[in-house]
């Protein structure tokens, strides 16, 4: 069993006790992304969607450091402060995936890190 962590400065720096991802073997385990810009490690002050959208661009450069992409996620959890924004995450996704989509959750929380109004976390398979 092969095991790595993945580390890119093209997304957020880990905020607490834990790594990027975490691939083993070919699965690679993403960790929760928040709307945070990497250079500035703030969040994204615009709208919820161009956060949803900096959670996305998080989440592929993190899946690209680890030899895949966004297209390899099998698995995806997204975690919201108001569910009322589940259209608008449904809308946003289709801009980055057609069918087969990955399995998904979509969880409705009370709070998130630094205030975030969402978060999401994923598992790739890379070929």
């Amino acid at each position: 069993m092969s095991y790595e962590v993945i580390n890119t400065s093209n997304a957020p720096q880990a905020i607490g006790t834990y790594s990027q991802a975490v691939k083993v073997d070919n699965t690679v385990y993403l960790s929760g992304q928040i709307p945070l810009v990497p250079e500035t490690m703030i969040l994204n002050s615009g709208d919820m969607a161009a956060q949803i959208h900096q959670v996305f661009t998080n989440l592929r450069a993190v899946a690209q450091a680890a030899g895949g992409d966004l297209i390899n996620i099998v698995k995806l959890n997204i975690f919201l402060t108001d569910l009322n924004n589940f259209t608008l995450v449904n809308e946003i996704m289709a801009e980055y995936w057609q069918q087969p989509y990955p399995a998904r959750a979509a969880i409705g929380v009370a709070a998130l890190p630094k205030g975030a109004a969402v978060e999401m976390d994923a598992i790739l398979v890379l070929n």
